[in-house]
């Protein structure tokens, strides 16, 4: 599509990267707004969040540098090797949880930050499909993660991929859209387990989207599945533990003491 550069060296898939934080950002603004979150807690987030961006993209470079040696290319990391979003969202987790927790101690001597975390899970599991949407169309721009080839509607002629293809980033991008506005909604009225719905509704959608993707996917131990298909079933796996073992035994005990 449009991967060259257009001001200062960016390229609109670098715009939209920075526009996806930002989208982000946006979002657990408002939550922080409305919820009326000490201030000093609010900065401490945000900085943790730009750590976050910062190493969890690392990390979505070194996974898609991984699943390209998988798939029989050379191990390899420079500005080709490109990145994918489910080692981003992996490694970025565990920088998130591992800065909030770990700084946090030092910073929250009443541990306000331990205190607050469960209703904050609610709104960073709406951050992340917010930003992944408007990252999905960066996506668009540069021609890739693109679909199977269509030469009718709705394909668009991509040159990376050689002809008309299918604009899967597109879809995937509405179908974030969507999912986000659903769980900021979900956050804003203190309804719990957002962080199940997302990976529970992302890893089946991301399973299933992958059967119209076009482009080189890698490769797995299980051999009918794609990389990101294998870390989508984990995702829906997750999710159910996690509402077995967190939500519904919660659940159990509120009902239980009333």
């Amino acid at each position: 599509m449009y991967p060259d550069e257009i001001i200062f060296g960016m390229t609109l898939y670098d715009l939209m990267l920075g526009l996806a934080v930002v989208a982000a950002m946006a979002v657990f603004c408002l939550y922080s707004s409305r919820k009326k979150l000490d201030p000093k807690l609010h900065n401490f987030i945000l900085a943790d969040a730009v750590v976050t961006v910062i190493i969890g993209y690392l990390f979505a470079v070194l996974f898609q540098a991984v699943y390209n040696w998988l798939g029989g290319s050379p191990f390899e990391i420079n500005s080709g090797t490109g990145a994918t979003f489910l080692g981003g969202f992996a490694g970025g987790a565990g920088v998130l949880f591992a800065f909030y927790f770990g700084v946090g101690r030092f910073v929250f001597r009443d541990r306000m930050h331990i205190k607050a975390l469960p209703g904050l899970i609610e709104i960073f599991s709406a951050c992340v499909p917010a930003a992944h949407s408007v990252g999905r169309i960066g996506c668009f721009f540069a021609g890739c993660c693109h679909g199977i080839r269509c030469e009718g509607f709705p394909g668009v002629y991509m040159e990376q991929a050689g002809g008309k293809v299918l604009p899967v980033q597109l879809f995937e991008s509405l179908f974030l859209a969507i999912l986000a506005v659903f769980l900021i909604n979900r956050a804003l009225k203190d309804k719990r387990a957002n962080l199940c719905l997302y990976l529970l509704c992302y890893g089946i959608w991301r399973f299933f989207i992958e059967y119209l993707r076009g482009d080189e996917r890698g490769a797995t131990v299980v051999n009918f599945l794609s990389p990101s298909q294998l870390v989508s079933v984990l995702m829906v796996v997750l999710s159910a533990l996690l509402w077995f073992f967190v939500y519904a035994r919660k659940k159990d005990k509120t009902e239980s003491a009333s």
